[in-house]
């Protein structure tokens, strides 16, 4: 398990990341979401000690981590590291024998790679000349070449075509299913609400909400759609009850609590026929909205 524990960091008077904790166990993706300048990239350095840290610690199974731990992870900067003048295999093969692999095999599991997200006939094509989406299937390989036993990623989605998403979603799940923890920031939320097992959500430096995506929607506030066989204007008088919306036959309403919205439902079978009696489930962009405002 990768633990970040009150990590903080500060540049002069502005304190960029202030006592950030969360969890990333084996096996699972968590998703690391948050406004431009929350703080995440400034994080994920810290976690791969390419920026020192000002409080907290970062533990890997419990122990600090270190440089040499941090060399068996996979990592993907926000900003593509790749040579842009070079061939993008030669780049992946110096890249995989920094991480121990042989010249064979850090040849064979690029090839294979590259070969598996469409780039096989561009083996010995140099970088600038890829499209930003090739570009970026390229750091995606250079991240998991050396068969790391965690995967930090920044970003790892933008400018990536929805089949590619698909590729790459497969090859992030490959790695979680043999127990390696991802974490990954992004912010593209319906993806990160599809693929993650949690979620961290920061806002300006500070873990604002944590937890599985059903967990997090149940903090919402209490909404539901009533929908009658008359008019619904009615229930802007029942206690206990805030109406967001009347729209003809249908209500938008928000109960101070469960039982007020059991009184509603009973008033509304006396009154004739309901056709519709739903809890409003918020979407995890709305429950963002509501955390980081």
């Amino acid at each position: 398990m990768l633990q970040v524990d009150a990590v903080t960091r500060r540049f002069g008077d502005i304190t960029a990341v202030d006592e950030v904790s969360f969890d990333v166990p084996d096996g699972q993706m968590v998703g690391f979401v948050g406004g431009n300048g929350a703080g995440k990239t400034t994080t994920m350095r810290m976690v791969m000690k390419l920026l020192a840290k000002d409080g907290g610690e970062v533990r890997w199974d419990g122990e600090p981590v270190t440089t040499d731990l941090c060399s068996r992870f996979g990592y993907m900067p926000e900003e593509r590291g790749l040579y842009p003048k070079q061939p993008v295999l030669d780049q992946l093969v110096y890249l995989g024998r920094l991480h121990g692999m042989s010249a064979a095999g850090a040849q064979r599991r690029a090839t294979e790679l590259l070969e598996r997200f469409g780039l096989g006939d561009r083996l010995r094509a140099k970088v600038e000349t890829l499209s930003l989406g090739n570009q970026q299937r390229g750091q995606i390989i250079a991240a998991v070449l050396g068969h790391p036993v965690a995967l930090i990623l920044d970003e790892p989605f933008s400018g990536l075509d929805p089949a590619a998403v698909d590729q790459m979603s497969q090859l992030l799940r490959e790695h979680t299913a043999t127990g390696v923890p991802v974490l990954f920031s992004s912010h593209q939320l319906d993806l990160v609400d599809r693929l993650c097992d949690s979620i961290v959500v920061l806002h300006r430096g500070r873990v604002v909400a944590n937890g599985t995506s059903a967990s997090l929607r149940s903090t919402g506030p209490l909404r539901y759609r009533v929908s009658l066989g008359g008019d619904a204007g009615w229930v802007r008088g029942m206690p206990g009850l805030q109406v967001l919306d009347v729209d003809g036959s249908t209500a938008v309403v928000q109960p101070e609590d469960e039982q007020a919205a059991q009184l509603l439902l009973g008033e509304a079978v006396r009154r004739g026929p309901v056709h519709d009696f739903s809890r409003i489930v918020p979407t995890l962009s709305e429950i963002y909205r509501e955390v980081a405002a």
